[in-house]
């Protein structure tokens, strides 16, 4: 019994290691799809970003990427954004829920590095 127990949580250790060794999300982008600050998360966009909110695909620069999704939140006013997932190394992922007045989205976004800094590369809003 002991050494399954001492198994099972040197499994969870090296788990929440590995987890630690990935790539990180930036803390503006989680700050500002909770907030519904187009501004704080475009900073983080990269110059062409692909976006894909609900039924519309766009690849934009960083400026209009900031106006559509200024846009978003102007007709959906974020109540709350938890982040669900993370992960990756060379390209890092994440998801969330994002609720809002109006209805729930799940919200999936990429970073690549460049320059050694993550940058935005990819950023869906999809209705839950």
């Amino acid at each position: 019994m002991k050494n399954i127990f001492f198994s099972l949580v040197t499994f969870l250790f090296l788990i929440l290691l590995v987890g630690k060794s990935e790539g990180q999300i930036p803390g503006q982008i989680v700050s500002g799809l909770k907030s519904g600050n187009a501004k704080m998360v475009a900073s983080c966009f990269n110059d062409n970003v692909e976006l894909v909110i609900l039924d519309k695909e766009n690849v934009c620069s960083k400026e209009q990427g900031e106006m559509i999704l200024n846009d978003f939140f102007s007709k959906n006013k974020p109540v709350d954004f938890k982040l669900t997932h993370q992960g990756g190394t060379d390209s890092v992922y994440g998801i969330g829920k994002l609720q809002t007045a109006n209805a729930n989205f799940r919200i999936y976004f990429m970073l690549k590095s460049f320059a050694s800094k993550p940058m935005l590369v990819q950023l869906r809003i999809e209705k839950d």
